[in-house]
């Protein structure tokens, strides 16, 4: 990678940064391209060397929360199953490592892009929308292929559907971002986790 090259990389990463933190404050519609070009020290023509518009800006963000958030998952999961081959005690390991993870944080925790986008769908084009639905679908899958294991050896204590046990961490996390911002408490989120845990734990193991 030659000089000219990195410093347009680091160009973009730093819009992507900015943009980021300031559509998970106060959404994309009320952040502007001024602000960003601002922030980053460029010019207007400088922005739009990167992107061809805010939809592009857009997708680039979405695109890059749900790469983020996947190896994430990856290295939870990956430290999970190391220390615990049991399918149903190596997700609960992972669950325990989310919530630790999540418990750290010392200020709330700032969003969720896919949430952002879902918020004010009526900004974004098709492609968009497909990029978020896919997002959320890719994590039903990835813990829906964790409980499919889990039934295997376990059979379910209370009567539940899979993919709503799968989508019920999604909809945890999404949750208990709302409202910790809302509290401003930091941990409740990993309480939200660990309350995910538990009721995992009682679906096959019992109360």
């Amino acid at each position: 990678m030659n000089e000219i090259t990195g410093r347009r990389e680091n160009t973009r990463d730093r819009l992507l940064e900015l943009a980021e933190a300031a559509v998970l404050q106060k959404g994309f519609g009320a952040t502007s391209i001024e602000e960003l070009i601002a922030g980053v020290g460029i010019s207007k023509s400088g922005f739009f060397y990167h992107f061809s518009d805010k939809g592009e800006l857009a997708k680039a963000l979405l695109l890059r929360y749900i790469e983020r958030d996947n190896v994430i998952l990856d290295e939870l999961f990956a430290q999970a199953d190391a220390l615990n081959e049991d399918p149903l005690h190596g997700f609960l390991v992972a669950l325990k490592l989310f919530g630790d993870m999540m418990g750290a944080m010392t200020e709330v925790h700032p969003g969720c892009m896919v949430a952002s986008v879902c918020y004010q769908e009526h900004l974004f084009d098709r492609e968009i929308h497909a990029l978020a639905r896919d997002g959320v679908i890719a994590w039903r899958r990835r813990f829906r292929a964790r409980l499919d294991a889990i039934v295997a050896l376990y059979p379910p204590k209370l009567p539940v559907e899979l993919d709503d046990l799968a989508d019920m961490l999604s909809v945890m996390v999404d949750g208990g971002i709302t409202i910790s911002r809302v509290t401003r408490d930091p941990v409740l989120l990993a309480r939200q986790i660990m309350l995910y845990r538990a009721f995992v734990k009682a679906v096959f193991l019992g109360a």
